[in-house]
């Protein structure tokens, strides 16, 4: 059985930081793509950050870009997303993806709140 678990997320005053984790079961993590997205009420999903397999290459959304870093650690089928200096518009509810071909993957989520 396929599941990805988030968990990290949580209230934290602007300027703050958190660090999600998404730990995977039930398929071969390490040649999944994997991606964090996140949704705030009354928005769209939108792609986060990205990361290749092997961790060679990732991909930022620019509202992110310079705060937040994604990694992995294949030995432990787990993917983190690291976020710093946290603003209000971060908001949100944040989801853990896997991608193969035809095969997707999502988490339940995770709460992420920044505010004073």
């Amino acid at each position: 059985q396929v599941q990805l678990v988030e968990s990290g997320g949580g209230l934290v005053q602007p300027g703050g930081s958190l660090r999600l984790s998404c730990a995977a079961s039930g398929f071969a993590f390490s040649i999944y793509r994997m991606s964090w997205y996140r949704q705030a009420p009354g928005k769209e999903r939108e792609l986060v950050a990205h990361i290749t397999t092997a961790g060679g290459s990732t991909n930022y959304a620019d509202s992110v870009k310079g705060r937040f870093t994604i990694s992995r650690d294949n030995a432990k089928s787990t993917v983190y997303l690291q976020m710093n200096s946290l603003k209000p518009e971060d908001t949100a509810v944040y989801y853990c993806n896997a991608g193969r071909g035809w095969n997707d993957y999502w988490g339940q989520g995770t709460q992420v709140t920044v505010s004073p």
